[in-house]
Order: structure tokens, then C-alpha cells, then sequence
């Protein structure tokens, strides 16, 4: 489906499922379908956005890449890899390589620790350093390098504004001179002035280090400002996929366009009328068949329910999972309702 050159990491038809289990025996009764069969592909030195409503997806997915969380099914390649059925020592230099700031990091870093010794473990893990001096060095790098200074290492993430904390984490995951970051909500936590500097600092560090980045935020506005690329997720599947600014100024699915615009618009001249979904999304245990995001679309027809939409491009590198490539603000219900199927 997508093409692989310039790829840093791609996704084939990933797969998470988690069981849910009943009965007297505690047997698998249903599936929590997480992710459901996504593929994406990230390039070098971009940042790639994820989005969607909460509950879509977007965590499992990242976490999943990271191996964190071990797939149903699918395939994982970094750098051309096969890394999806790896396991401890061969596994451990793709996770040098791969790191993941968390979005809450005052629960990802360990409060029993110092900010010297949060610094200076995943160097020692991974060997960066030659002797107590050059990791040493390291750290003192590091911490200079996220805006902080020599004197916060003796400190414990308690003593530090969450702003502060982030910095840290982000500070711990480029520790090992990794080359891809996943990005799980990094800014959501904090105040909007300190998420500018948090999100400046990203774009410094991306390229001064040449990092890939994996953004995954439901704050549109931020997608925008820092992604070349974004995906837009929907009940465990992308929905559609182009580079961000196409996306933003011309969407195609009735999803996408319902998310932007819920966008707060300071203009008032330019504000449009707010797309309303009805109805809630539905459960990713028992997932309606065809379209999944028939129950809530407002142009959905019988095609809808009785056949789920293909994954395909509709122009260059701009992707989308629907039966009816048109533009939906130009067909009326009623002309829908008597589309072909």
C-alpha cells in the first residue's frame, strides 16, 4: 500500500487486540480491537502526526511501535527491519534506537532517583560511555541541552515544575542518542505557555540531533504547528492519511472534517459552522459492521453498513478510508442516499 523508500519505520497491517474475559472459567468472551490493522510509513527527519478523538487509538499504537505493548498480528520495520517478533538481545539495539517521552512524566520518572542517576542508568544499560567521566560529561551535556542547568542533577522530580519534569524525560530518552522519539501527549499536561517553549525546544533538538519524531496529541492546533505528516485516527484504524498542510486546508473524510472544525477560530470573519457528530463512538469491543464511522456520519448510505470502505489514494501521498471520494459539502443527503453501491 505505501511505498517503502525513505522509510524510517513502517507499519503492515498492525494488529492490538486485548481480551476481555468472563465466565466461571475466565475464558476470552470478546476483543478490545485497540488498533485495528493500521499501516503507516515515516520518513527521516520528519515528525509525523497522530490524532484523534481519546479512547482511538493513538496511545496503543505508539506504544505497540515501541514494543512496549507486544502485537496481536502485523509487522513492525525500523530501518528496514523486521522488529515485531524480536526478543531481548536483539531486540535491545532497535530499543537504543527507539525512544518514547510519556505524557504525564512525573509518573515516568522514578521519584526514588535523582535527576544524575535518571540521566546516567539508561547510559550505563546501553554502554554509551567509556568510563565514570565521559558518562559523567554526558549528563551534564544533556541537561544543558533541554534547558536546564549542572545544578538540577542533584535534585528529585519533586522538587521540579511539570514543565521541568518534561524536560527531563526528554532529557532521559536522548540519553542513548536514539534516532526516533514517540511522542505520546507531551505538551497536554502543561500551560500553554510553557507548552511553546517545550514544543521550540522539540523542533531545536530534531534538528540539531536529525531525530524522527512520532507526535501523538488530540491538540489539532499543535499538529499543525509541528507535523509534516498527519494521520487521523478513528476507532483503532487510520482514516486518513496526507501531509498536514493539505490536510488542514482541504480534508476528505466526514471525520477529519468534523475534528477541524471544532478548532477555536480567534477570527471571527473566518469561523465556520461546527461540524456536530451525532450519537457516541462506539465500542471498540463490538464494532459495527462496513464503515465504523457510519453510525455518526451524516452522508453514510446502505454501501456503508454493508461493506467496509478500502484504504486508498485519492491524490499523491493523501490517503482515505471511504466509499465516496467527493466533496461532501456539495452532495446533499438525498443524492447520497441514491449513490451506486
Amino acid at each position: 500500500m505505501l511505498q517503502e523508500d525513505g522509510y524510517l519505520l513502517k507499519t503492515e497491517a498492525l494488529y492490538k487486540w486485548f481480551p476481555r474475559r468472563g465466565g466461571f472459567l475466565n475464558k476470552t468472551v470478546a476483543h478490545v480491537k485497540a488498533v485495528d490493522g493500521v499501516s503507516i510509513g515515516i520518513r527521516k527527519g520528519e515528525t509525523f502526526g497522530l490524532v484523534g478523538e481519546s479512547g482511538c487509538g493513538k496511545s496503543t499504537l505508539g506504544r505497540t511501535i515501541m514494543r512496549l505493548t507486544e502485537p496481536t498480528r502485523g509487522d513492525i520495520y525500523f530501518q528496514g527491519d523486521n522488529i515485531s517478533r524480536l526478543r531481548g538481545k536483539h531486540l535491545k539495539p532497535y530499543r537504543r534506537n527507539m525512544q518514547m517521552v510519556f505524557q504525564d512524566p512525573y509518573a515516568s520518572l522514578d521519584p526514588r532517583q535523582n535527576i544524575h542517576s535518571t540521566l546516567m542508568e539508561p547510559i550505563h544499560i546501553h554502554h554509551m560511555a567509556s568510563s565514570k567521566g565521559e558518562a559523567r560529561q554526558q549528563v551534564e551535556g544533556l541537561i544543558e541541552k533541554v534547558g536546564l542547568n549542572r545544578d538540577h542533577l542533584a535534585r528529585f522530580p519533586h522538587e521540579f515544575s511539570g514543565g521541568q519534569r518534561q524536560r527531563i524525560a526528554i532529557a532521559a530518552a536522548l540519553a542513548v542518542k536514539p534516532s526516533f522519539l514517540v511522542l505520546d501527549e507531551p505538551t497536554s499536561s502543561l500551560d500553554v505557555s510553557v507548552q511553546a517553549q517545550i514544543l521550540s525546544m522539540l523542533r531545536r533538538l530534531q534538528r540539531d540531533l536529525g531525530l524522527t519524531y512520532l507526535f501523538i496529541s488530540h491538540n489539532l492546533a499543535v499538529i499543525k504547528q509541528m507535523c509534516d505528516t498527519t494521520a487521523v485516527m478513528y476507532l483503532g484504524r487510520v482514516v486518513e492519511l496526507a501531509p498536514t498542510r493539505r490536510l488542514f486546508e482541504n480534508p476528505r473524510h466526514p471525520y477529519t472534517k468534523a475534528l477541524l472544525s471544532s478548532v477555536p477560530v480567534p477570527d471571527p470573519s473566518k469561523r465556520k459552522e461546527l461540524a456536530v457528530l451525532q450519537g457516541d463512538v462506539p465500542s471498540p469491543v463490538d464494532i459495527p459492521p462496513g464503515c465504523r464511522f457510519k453510525p455518526r456520519c451524516p452522508y453514510g448510505t446502505q454501501k456503508c453498513v454493508d461493506f467496509a470502505p478500502p484504504f486508498v489514494q485519492i491524490e499523491e501521498n493523501h490517503w482515505i478510508e471511504c466509499h465516496y471520494d467527493i466533496d461532501f459539502d456539495s452532495r446533499t443527503q438525498a443524492e447520497l442516499q441514491t449513490a451506486p453501491a
